[in-house]
């Protein structure tokens, strides 16, 4: 999970909003806000950081407060995220993300920026995604499932894959690891961020800290 910077809603959501009996059902113009989703998160999930794209059956648009417990936020665009599937249609100790979610709420939106979702996240050396906050510790676990085994696996991998590269370079300076930091945080481009990327974030902002 990383810091979503949310963009300006589509046009066609801010008019249907505010169009007679509006609600996320009748709005028609659903492939133009999975595309602003996407653009938006650099082409990852909100929660577990993996790919999606923008296309039904390929990505879910997500509600962090659900529509049945909070039916007053959802045409609200900082409430809508873009989600991978999480093993949809699987047995529910499979499924993660938002198909994991349901109308479960979680505590932290990673697309307000008052909730602070990096500063409450930790990346482990072996792929297990934790945070101090006991309640959102629960949340990444019980509610999103975001330690399955294949999701903790590609986590751990993207963070050895990335380290092996630093061994072929010897000891490092702290400019090339910011210069790191500055590429791997989506701040050097404006295209998609690599999967997972945030594991190599946390990683690197923990080495400069002891540098």
């Amino acid at each position: 999970m990383r810091t979503i910077k949310k963009r300006n809603e589509p046009d066609s959501l801010t008019h249907h909003r505010l169009a007679a009996h509006a609600d996320y059902d009748n709005y028609a113009d659903k492939d133009t806000l999975r595309q602003s989703l996407v653009s938006e998160q650099r082409g990852l999930c909100c929660y577990c950081l993996s790919r999606i794209r923008a296309a039904a059956g390929e990505m879910k648009i997500a509600h962090w407060h659900s529509r049945d417990l909070h039916p007053d936020e959802q045409l609200v665009y900082v409430n809508l995220l873009g989600a991978c599937m999480g093993n949809e249609g699987q047995s529910f100790g499979q499924q993660h993300c938002d198909s994991r979610q349901g109308n479960r709420d979680i505590s932290r939106n990673p697309a307000n920026p008052k909730h602070q979702v990096e500063k409450f996240i930790r990346f482990e050396g072996d792929g297990r995604i934790t945070s101090n906050d006991q309640v959102f510790d629960n949340e990444l676990n019980e509610i999103l499932n975001l330690n399955l085994p294949f999701l903790k696996n590609n986590r751990k991998a993207a963070l050895d894959a990335f380290k092996a590269t630093l061994v072929k370079r010897g000891e490092l300076q702290r400019t090339t690891l910011e210069r790191w930091l500055h590429e791997w945080n989506g701040e050097a481009h404006a295209g998609e961020l690599k999967p997972f990327c945030q594991v190599i974030v946390y990683w690197l902002h923990k080495r400069l800290a002891h540098t």
